[in-house]
């Protein structure tokens, strides 16, 4: 889906498959069991993997005491179930089922569990062009080995000017950023059930073990887990 934008934020839901959203300072992972939630105003475009469901839940901006920024929001069974019966044929719009369907999701919504699952980006207008030139290279060939010093010097900086700007600008190391950005390359390949060892190889891992114990770390699962998942 193509950059947009709404008055009201949007809770961006994978029922099967995986998603991701690209907004103006980052981009943001939605694996099977989990939603993204999209602040009102905000431009945001969002990428469904080819076996994957998308669910949209539209939320008013006073509706709900939810974040003003980003956040990828871990989803139990029961909410999923709930956002899927608001949308059934039969529902009537405005009927009191709705309005307790409706009610029930707000409140176990701004009561879930996030997921450090976002690949934060310098932003478009006021970020340091070097680093997201650096940024882009990266996201366009996740599977490379190359170093900081080596990037940084294809980009005309110095390694220290570079780890100083990921600290500063995007709040992580360089090191945990690629690791956000081999999860975000991974996830959508894991949902189509590609092989461990290539979804390893294609997210710069030499090491299925060690992809493997990264994952389990950041997502408290194995990549397993989320290999065809329709449901917990």
């Amino acid at each position: 889906v193509p950059i947009h934008q709404h008055r009201k934020g949007q809770l961006v839901v994978a029922l099967r498959g995986g998603v991701t959203c690209a907004v103006p300072d980052g981009l943001w992972m939605v694996p099977p069991q989990c939603g993204v939630w999209i602040p009102g105003g905000m431009p945001h475009s969002n990428r469904v993997t080819a076996n994957g469901s998308v669910a949209f839940l539209f939320i008013e901006p006073q509706a709900a005491a939810l974040p003003e920024t980003c956040c990828t929001l871990s989803l139990t069974p029961l909410v999923r179930e709930l956002i899927q019966a608001l949308d059934a044929p039969d529902g009537q719009p405005g009927s009191p089922r709705e309005q307790m369907l409706t009610a029930l999701v707000l409140d176990e919504i701004t009561h879930a569990d996030t997921h450090a699952l976002g690949v934060p980006l310098p932003h478009v207008d006021s970020g340091d062009k070097r680093l997201r030139a650096l940024c882009e290279a990266v996201l366009r060939e996740p599977s490379a080995r190359t170093t900081l010093a080596a990037q940084a010097a294809s980009v005309g900086a110095s390694e220290r000017t570079m780890a100083r700007l990921f600290r500063e600008e995007l709040g992580l190391g360089y090191q945990q950023w690629r690791q956000q950005v081999a999860l975000a390359h991974a996830l959508p390949l894991i949902s189509r059930g590609t092989p461990i060892s290539d979804v390893a190889a294609a997210s710069g891992y030499t090491s299925d073990s060690a992809f493997s114990a990264m994952f389990k770390t950041a997502m408290g699962q194995p990549p397993r887990y989320f290999q065809g998942h329709t449901k917990p």
